[in-house]
């Protein structure tokens, strides 16, 4: 294999941040517009894009393997490929927790959950795309301090969420998927702040 030029990684970041953006916009039309007799579908649409962002961190697991320079340490490139990487895969596992527990009504404070997630992921592209030139970008450690934000935000809105569901339901079926399905849709802006997190600690490693 030849070897893979600077550039080569830091485009592979920008494109997995950008599945998980595709991915959490996807998430947000079907929660919006919920029918949950079209989730099927909604599935392998979302698959295609889980799948996409799969085989470009595969790709730079691939070039890591011969590599001899990188422009910062293989570790580190490996660990936030994998951190973008399951951003997507959570994102996508909130709409299978939607089908296989047969949520068949949405309910607002999932959908606030959900748009933060959006906001998370978009603000997640934007960090990802100053990486490469981290030592003169002036947004970065704003990004990163944004990010941070909001998921503070998003761990309000889920223990309101869950506080309300444990408080309102009295069906225990009921509580049991909404729990799963709103951890799922935390976890997702939890991956966001990790991302978010190990750019913060590459660029202090290189500064």
């Amino acid at each position: 294999m030849a070897r893979k030029n600077d550039a080569f990684y830091f485009e592979a970041f920008c494109a997995s941040a950008d599945y998980s953006y595709q991915a959490a916009q996807l998430l947000s039309k079907i929660m919006h517009n919920f029918d949950p007799d079209r989730l099927e579908e909604a599935i392998d649409e979302m698959h295609a894009i889980e799948q996409t962002a799969d085989e470009r961190r595969h790709e730079v697991l691939d070039a890591l393997v011969t590599a001899f320079v990188t422009p910062i340490e293989r570790e580190d490139i490996a660990e936030l490929s994998e951190y973008l990487d399951t951003v997507t895969d959570r994102i996508e596992g909130v709409l299978h927790r939607l089908y296989f527990n047969n949520i068949r009504e949405m309910r607002p404070d999932a959908l606030e959950l959900v748009d933060i997630v959006v906001r998370s992921c978009e603000l997640m592209r934007s960090l990802v795309g100053e990486l490469s030139q981290f030592k003169k970008s002036k947004k970065l450690r704003q990004y990163v301090v944004e990010l941070n934000t909001i998921e503070q935000e998003a761990d309000d809105c889920y223990m309101r969420s869950m506080r309300n569901l444990h408080t309102t339901c009295t069906d225990p079926i009921v509580v049991f998927t909404w729990h799963e399905t709103y951890s799922f849709l935390e976890y997702c802006v939890d991956y966001c702040e990790q991302v978010a997190d190990t750019i913060d600690t590459i660029v202090m490693k290189n500064s």
